[in-house]
This record gives structure tokens, sequence and C-alpha cells, in this order.
């Protein structure tokens, strides 16, 4: 129960218990009042009356002359929601209206996922909107929204969509260029920009050359790249695997400046693979 409802319910049960209640309020007030917008009531009967205004954290009290016009200047109503307005008094009459949110929107709450990904996923990349009013009431109505995928190239996706009911969402393939991509949104003449960080693919093929250093052969990999082309980063594991005479040994190695090498005995008639991750790579047949 948020702040003040306790108040609204109770006023309101003051007011179902005095006899004479009536629907005469009905024509004085209007059925949809737009949040923060100045409106005015004329009240039935004659005298003097209290007026009442309850709904959602908002409970209005007013003093007012019956017969004539009663002013609320703007900003008076502006949590969206379900109002009951009654009358305490002669005839204790009473009316029901709804505050809607304003069809601008002032703010957004923008949800990105994931905030890192590889590049060229399908569908790989979310969003989600949720548009406000000044007032940070949910605008319900449909309202145009634009979502933009840049990429460090300057690269555009672009969609168009709108929201319904305060919420629009979108789908993006992540691009094929790794970077800091720029993921925005925007309504009217408010705008979010989350960052989307996409990396290198798994390495699209690896190529290994081996040479005789002493006893040993040297491993040595060709810079890896993904399918589309970058850089596979520095760190990445390789795994060099030599087989011989019934025996198998295995080295990880994580990649320096985009190659990954390393030094095993020499054994003649091994054989040698390589491979990171589910990509493999050549195979050599060591006959030194």
């Amino acid at each position: 129960m948020r702040a003040g409802d306790g108040v609204a319910f109770g006023l309101l049960a003051l007011a179902v218990g005095i006899p004479g209640w009536s629907q005469s309020l009905d024509a004085a007030f209007p059925k949809q009042i737009e949040a923060g917008s100045a409106f005015s009531v004329e009240l039935p009967g004659s005298g003097e009356g209290t007026l009442y205004l309850v709904g959602p954290g908002q409970v209005l009290r007013r003093t007012v002359r019956l017969g004539e016009t009663t002013e609320f200047p703007a900003g008076s109503l502006y949590n969206a929601g379900h109002y009951v307005a009654f009358l305490l008094g002669q005839a204790s009459p009473t009316t029901e209206f709804d505050v809607i949110a304003t069809k601008n929107p002032a703010e957004m709450s923008f949800l990105a996922n994931p905030s890192r990904l590889p590049v060229s996923q399908r569908d790989g990349i979310s969003g989600a909107v949720y548009i406000f009013d000044s007032y940070r009431n949910l605008i319900a109505s449909q309202i145009p929204v634009q979502f933009q995928l840049v990429t460090p190239t300057g690269t555009n996706q672009m969609r168009s969509t709108e929201a319904r009911y305060g919420v629009a969402s979108v789908e993006f393939d992540s691009t094929s260029e790794q970077g800091a991509d720029k993921f925005i949104a925007s309504a009217g003449n408010v705008s979010s920009t989350r960052v989307i960080r996409q990396v290198s693919g798994d390495p699209c093929g690896i190529k290994m050359s081996a040479a005789q250093v002493g006893k040993n052969v040297q491993l040595s990999t060709e810079p890896l790249k993904d399918c589309s082309g970058n850089a596979v980063p520095d760190g990445t594991v390789v795994t060099f695997t030599q087989t011989y005479g019934g025996c198998e040994s295995t080295v990880d190695v994580p990649m320096k400046r985009g190659i990954a090498e390393v030094q095993m005995p020499s054994h003649p008639g091994a054989t040698i693979t390589v491979a990171s991750g589910v990509v493999l790579g050549n195979q050599i047949r060591w006959e030194k």
C-alpha cells in the first residue's frame, strides 16, 4: 500500500456511510484528465462543502462553494490511475474518473543485454525501453521508438517500432566488427545509450608450422582471426598435441601478439595437431 492509501480508504469509508449517496457529480468531472493539466469543475448544490479527490498516492481536499466553478491549477493531479471524487455536505455525492499519463516522453529506462558478446551472433543483442512522462507515469499510449546500433567505424543498424503499454523491445544481430558499439534508444526528444562490447569469435581456422630447434621442435601458428577477419584476442588458449609410440603429450599455450608458439621434444614419426576450443588446425607428421 502506498503512502496516503490508508487515508484515502478511510475517507471513502466515511463518505459511504453518509445517507443521501447519489451520482450527481458525474456531470461535473471529465472522465479523463491528463496528468499535471489544469482543470475546473462546477459542483452541484448550494452553500459550502468539502471536496475530496482520492487516487493512487494522492488525496486532495478542497473547501468549495457549491454551484460555482472550482479551479484546479496545473500539477494538482499528477499520479496516473483511477480516482474517486466525493463531496462531504448536504447530499454527499460521488463520481469516478481517470488520470492518464501525458503523451510526451520525458524519461526512459533502457535495458540492454548482453554487455559483451562475440561478433556475428544472430539476434544476439536485445533491448527494451520503458517510457515515462515528466511525472514518472508509464505512458500507456502508442509512442514511436527508434533503436540504433552503431559500430566504432560508423556502420549503423536501425529499427523503428512503437511502444505499447509503456514498453518497446528489439533484437539485433551482433555485427562483424569487434569493438564498443553504441546501442541507442530514442522516443520524442528523449534518448538513452548503452555500450555493447563485441569481441572476436572463435578462430576460423588454425595454420601451424614446425621447425627443428636443437633437440626440440618449434611449433608456431599464423596470426589467428575469426571468420569475419577480426584478430582473436591475446590470452586465447591454443592446444598443441604430440602423439608418438603410443604416448601423447599436450601443451596449452595462451596466445601472445596474435600467435601461439611452443617448443616440444622432437620425436621422429610423431603426429602433431593444434586446436583452440572446438576449432581444429592442420596436422603435421614430424619425420626429423
